[in-house]
């Protein structure tokens, strides 16, 4: 079989494949505004990319999404229907959501796409610690799917805020169990010594250890001392993307994460 036939085969093979994406992150991280990046990118490279808002509270989105939970929920309505307040009612929706996974399924497989890009609600805790998250991931995407872990760029002004956010990534993917890229958000915004001093922290970990016992010299210090060298043991450090939804700084490096753990780099 000659390269050629290779090629046909594969190409074949990861046509029919749907590859899905969930985004996920901190409140205010810029979730929406990195699909609507990471749609523009996939399409720049000729890559049949869909969205799926799955956020029923939203009231604007910076794109245009195929397949839209809003569709199907009206969080106005239960909001009134329930006297629920705002994180009562979103709960109720995320958990609502779970009762039309299979009519978005059958919305998203119209569009035979190569690239499934998921918003996911704007509070991390009601996707990713609620059954509800784990049964649509799951059903949705027939366990087919990556998580983009996303953290503000604030997260960096101090190491033991940094170390709390891999905490946190590192806590959704133990929950998810899924292949994970972690980024941090809106580095357009960072100055010049704080993107340094970032960059550093993410390729030299021991700079980063260094300056997070520096900072809890006084708060149990051994204790954290413990809890970082575990994240440096199960690799959490170094795996952070710095990336800007806005000027497309590190988008390109995302886009072959993807297309490594999803088509091991091939072009689909």
């Amino acid at each position: 079989m000659d390269s050629k036939e290779v090629k046909f085969l594969l190409f074949h093979f990861y046509v029919f494949i749907m590859n899905f994406v969930y985004i996920l992150g901190t409140a205010g991280s810029g979730k929406s505004a990195l699909t609507s990046s990471l749609l523009d990118t996939l399409r720049a490279a000729e890559l049949n990319a869909i969205s799926v808002n799955l956020d029923p509270g939203v009231k604007w989105l910076p794109y245009y999404p195929e397949v839209d939970i809003r569709d199907y929920i009206d969080y106005d309505k239960i909001v009134e229907e329930y006297q629920l307040g705002p994180n009562g009612a979103l709960i109720a929706c995320v958990d609502t959501a779970v009762n039309y996974i299979e009519e978005m399924k059958e919305e998203i497989e119209k569009f035979e796409p190569d690239y499934v890009i998921v918003d996911t609600p704007g509070q991390l805790e009601l996707f990713a610690y609620r059954d509800s998250g784990k049964i649509i991931t799951s059903t949705l995407s027939k366990n087919n799917f990556s998580i983009i872990f996303l953290a503000d760029s604030i997260f960096l002004n101090r190491p033991s805020d940094f170390v709390s956010v891999m905490l946190l990534a590192y806590s959704v993917q133990t929950r998810f169990k899924a292949p994970q890229i972690n980024c941090i958000s809106k580095v357009d915004l960072l100055s010049e010594d704080v993107m340094k001093r970032a960059i550093q922290w993410i390729t030299e970990p021991i700079t980063l250890k260094e300056s997070f016992l520096s900072e809890i010299a006084d708060i149990k210090g051994e204790f954290s001392e413990r809890i970082f060298d575990i994240l440096l043991e199960i690799g959490t450090l170094g795996e952070f993307l710095l990336i800007s939804s806005y000027t497309g700084q590190g988008m390109t490096e995302l886009f072959a994460e993807l297309q490594r753990i999803h088509t091991g780099g091939i072009d689909i």
